[in-house]
C-alpha cells in the first residue's frame, strides 16, 4: 500500500518538491507562455487574480468573452498584476469583482458537451 514506504529519518529519505499546493514549484516561463498562447488565441481577454489559499497558491485566471477559462498559479498578487499588464490585458481582484456569469455558463455547457 505504500503507508510506510515514507518512513525513516528525514536525513536519509529525499522527496521530490510539491507538484500542488500552497508549497509548489512554479515554472513561471512555462506560465507565461501558455497565457500569451491564451490571450493570443482568443478575443476579450481578461484576467482576474486569486488569493493563495491554505491549498492553492495566488491564481491567475484569464476569462474570453465567450467565457472559455484558464488558471495558473503565480508566485504573487503582484506578479499576477503584472503579468497581466504586461498581456496587455484588463485585470480585476476577484474578491473585488467576483466572476462573470460567462464563465459559469461556458463550464456549465462544457459539461454537457455544448462548449
Amino acid at each position: 500500500m505504500g503507508w510506510f514506504s515514507r518512513r525513516g529519518t528525514r536525513k536519509t529519505v529525499k522527496f521530490p518538491g510539491r507538484s500542488d499546493g500552497p508549497g509548489m514549484e512554479i515554472d513561471r516561463k512555462e506560465v507565461e507562455t501558455h497565457l500569451q498562447t491564451f490571450v493570443a488565441t482568443k478575443r476579450g481577454v481578461e484576467a482576474y487574480v486569486e488569493p493563495a489559499t491554505s491549498v492553492t497558491k495566488t491564481t491567475i485566471v484569464l476569462i474570453a468573452w465567450d467565457g472559455e477559462w484558464t488558471r495558473r498559479a503565480v508566485p504573487s498578487p503582484k506578479e499576477a498584476f503584472e503579468v497581466s499588464r504586461k498581456l496587455g490585458i484588463p485585470v480585476y481582484d476577484v474578491n473585488q469583482t467576483g466572476y462573470p456569469n460567462r464563465m459559469r455558463e461556458w463550464s456549465k455547457r462544457k459539461r454537457r458537451g455544448d462548449a
